[in-house]
């Protein structure tokens, strides 16, 4: 048998096995369809080891202090705890998701939760009555304004020569 008789023999093959009436075909697109969703969102909030849900968060640095912003899709305010322990700044909360669609005869319905909780340490300890935070469409802002004794100074250290 030549090359070019098994090469055709093998794509026919293919061929019927890629039909849309192929039971496996379906299930292999199906499960196809379930891995893309799932990776989908992997550069989205990051899995902790254990599973559950960490939120990603961007700190910025600003002249009157510092601006925290939190993503937590699904979450909802009541499940939100934000606590300020001197310089140590702790978001907690819970995420409870639940989706059902009926697709082609199918009922799929997936639920997603779980506690999350992050702690930061801040550069300088914030007056606890001049911190605020809103909490819109599933994204926390917090702002951090700096104390007024504690002033944005950057500390040289002079370097000297080789020691003799």
């Amino acid at each position: 048998m030549s090359e070019d008789t098994m090469l055709s023999r093998f794509l026919a093959s293919r061929n019927d096995l890629t039909r849309g009436d192929d039971p496996f075909f379906q299930l292999q697109r199906e499960l196809s369809r379930a891995v893309d969703e799932v990776f989908r969102g992997a550069a989205g909030p990051r899995l902790p080891l254990g599973g559950g849900f960490a939120p990603s968060l961007d700190v910025k640095e600003t002249p009157e202090g510092l601006e925290l912003t939190a993503e937590l899709p699904g979450v909802a305010e009541g499940d939100i705890d934000l606590a300020l322990d001197g310089e140590t700044l702790t978001l907690r909360g819970e995420k409870k998701a639940e989706r059902t669609t009926e697709e082609r005869g199918l009922h799929v319905q997936e639920r997603s939760y779980g506690s999350f909780q992050r702690s930061l340490r801040l550069p300088f300890a914030p007056e606890p009555g001049s911190v605020s935070a809103s909490f819109d469409k599933g994204v926390l802002r917090v702002t951090l304004p700096r104390p007024a004794k504690t002033p944005l100074t950057e500390n040289r250290i002079p370097i000297k020569g080789p020691a003799a």
